[in-house]
């Protein structure tokens, strides 16, 4: 999926830029950088003069931020937090948490950090996958909740309740996208873009003037087949979709998505099939992605209303039906029948 949407979104743009009349050519000079971090691999592209010294920072500020981050390096803050059970956060780690914690507030517990050990029960983080029992799902549930850490606004300092680990996966790479983007303004550049596992953020415009175009995957469709385009300007698309990681117990059949309900232990099963947010912020958008798609359509549907100011959405239910947030109803092309959701019901 990411390289298609690479290709996709290249391909794009160089049709973009051919139907130009008048053009920069240094502005429209191209670079590109490729990570292996978080998880993924990254790819950065920046257009412009000062594109190398671009990609050279964001580069060394995306391992940078691995090295904090990752639950696989056993000398960063997260390793350590969950090893230890308690540490005082700094610099982004701290900032991540906090944001981490707002979102499990404001989303009643739908996304939240602490669901790493379910993760592990199911087996995501290893591959070593496993359908626990009920009595395993309840076991680790005990000590899922954010709510249930203790977090000290003065010093910084998080303590773990017994049992807990977490893990910012879920809001991280948002994150990232969003400090790229940082280091892109600071270099001089005024046009690129970031794509890191399916989170995409873009800087400004193409350097033809125009719109970035963003290619959503249709989560029933073959090869990364798109199913819609979104156009944006200095904004994020993130999206989450249970297409990406999955599993089928040899035994019965089933198939379990990677997306779990930390209230239930289990998949999220709400008739959503991909959410994708659209929003100036990186880390909102990567954890509201996951978020509503646990929600479901209708809740979904209502905490966008409530937050309408903060992001946009497109959501793919289980029909294939395409729903739209009204902010988003010009910005949004596809074959499909789109379905726009009103601001006021």
């Amino acid at each position: 999926m990411r390289r298609f949407l690479c290709l996709m979104m290249a391909l794009l743009l160089l049709c973009g830029c051919a139907e130009q009349t008048k053009r920069d050519p240094e502005a429209e000079e191209r670079s590109e950088r490729y990570v292996s971090a978080m998880d993924t691999v990254m790819t950065l592209t920046a257009f412009g003069s000062h594109r190398e010294e671009a990609l050279n920072a964001a580069y060394e500020e995306i391992l940078r931020l691995d090295a904090l981050l990752s639950t696989g390096q056993e000398d960063s803050q997260i390793s350590r937090l969950n090893r230890e059970e308690t540490l005082t956060l700094e610099g982004d780690t701290r900032a991540l948490v906090e944001q981490a914690l707002e979102l499990y507030r404001e989303t009643e517990g739908a996304f939240d950090i602490t669901v790493y050990p379910l993760m592990q029960l199911w087996g995501f983080p290893t591959k070593e996958f496993h359908h626990p029992s009920q009595q395993e799902l309840d076991a680790v549930l005990r000590s899922v909740g954010s709510d249930q850490m203790t977090f000290d606004d003065a010093s910084g300092k998080l303590t773990l309740a017994p049992g807990q680990s977490v893990d910012l996966g879920g809001i991280g790479k948002g994150y990232a996208s969003a400090r790229v983007m940082e280091i892109f303004r600071e270099a001089g550049v005024t046009s690129g873009m970031v794509s890191l596992g399916g989170n995409v953020q873009c800087l400004g415009t193409r350097p033809d003037g125009n719109p970035w175009r963003i290619g959503i995957q249709d989560p029933a469709g073959q090869d990364g087949e798109i199913t819609a385009v979104v156009e944006v300007t200095d904004q994020a698309v993130i999206t989450s979709g249970g297409y990406e990681r999955f599993f089928t117990d040899p035994d019965t059949g089933e198939v379990f998505i990677h997306i779990l309900d930390p209230r239930t232990g289990y998949p999220a099963e709400n008739g959503l099939t991909s959410v994708s947010i659209v929003s100036s912020d990186g880390a909102l958008a990567d954890g509201l992605s996951t978020s509503l798609y646990i929600m479901g359509l209708d809740g979904a549907s209502d905490f966008w209303r409530a937050h309408s100011d903060q992001f946009q959405a497109i959501l793919i239910d289980d029909t294939g039906t395409l729903y739209v947030t009204e902010g988003l109803a010009e910005q949004v092309t596809s074959e499909k029948n789109i379905q726009i959701i009103p601001l006021s019901e």
